[in-house]
């Protein structure tokens, strides 16, 4: 399926109750169980998911050529999911022009929960290679950065990143999957502010 295609059409079937092309906005909290644990439409809680969001969760992740997604009310949101997978006293390794929400949210961590945090120019592959710890566990860019632009050579950062046991995480806000999918170049978690250009805010 071609891009524009994906971009109108993924994530999205036709309601099978009223035949609407567009899935609706649904607002209800809470969904039918037929027994305590068994839910009738696989949607238990507004917390935990409903149709409106999983519409938007595979038309993003088709547009990522992803398997999967995952919708938060924030940019933010999702990168403090992510930074979830580690662990105090373990690393992450970011490019030093990151967004500065991100640059808060690493401090933070750092300060209050001793997960490291330390940039390096990823433009320069051999100070890469130098910046890594045996406890390194993320790898952060975004590329093009926010708001500095600088552009990073993802595929060769991945490699990097998988020889030392990392994940390789890439905020795509900038480029919107229009331009780059990450994933197709080995990054491990793609994420999106999408405030930004895929919602047209700027």
């Amino acid at each position: 399926m071609r891009f524009g295609t994906k971009a109108i059409r993924a994530g999205q079937e036709p309601d099978p109750v009223t035949g609407a092309v567009v899935p609706p906005i649904y607002t209800a909290s809470t969904y039918v169980q037929e027994k305590v644990g068994e839910l009738k439409s696989g949607w238990e809680y507004a917390r935990s998911g409903n149709p409106t969001r999983g519409a938007l969760e595979r038309s993003i992740a088709a547009l990522e050529n992803a398997q999967y997604g995952l919708a938060f009310a924030s940019g933010m949101a999702a990168e403090t999911a992510v930074t979830s997978l580690v662990r105090s006293g373990e690393h992450i390794l970011a490019t030093r022009d990151i967004y500065g929400g991100t640059f808060r949210l690493l401090r933070h961590l750092r300060e209050k929960y001793d997960v490291q945090s330390t940039y390096a120019d990823f433009t320069d592959l051999n100070r890469l290679e130098e910046a890594f710890t045996p406890q390194t566990r993320l790898v952060w860019i975004e590329s093009p950065s926010n708001p500095t632009l600088v552009v990073v050579d993802i595929a060769a950062i991945a490699e990097v990143a998988h020889r030392h046991g990392a994940l390789l995480v890439v905020d795509n806000t900038f480029a919107s999957p229009y331009l780059q999918n990450p994933l197709d170049l080995g990054a491990d978690i793609v994420l999106h502010s999408t405030t930004k250009y895929i919602g047209g805010h700027s």
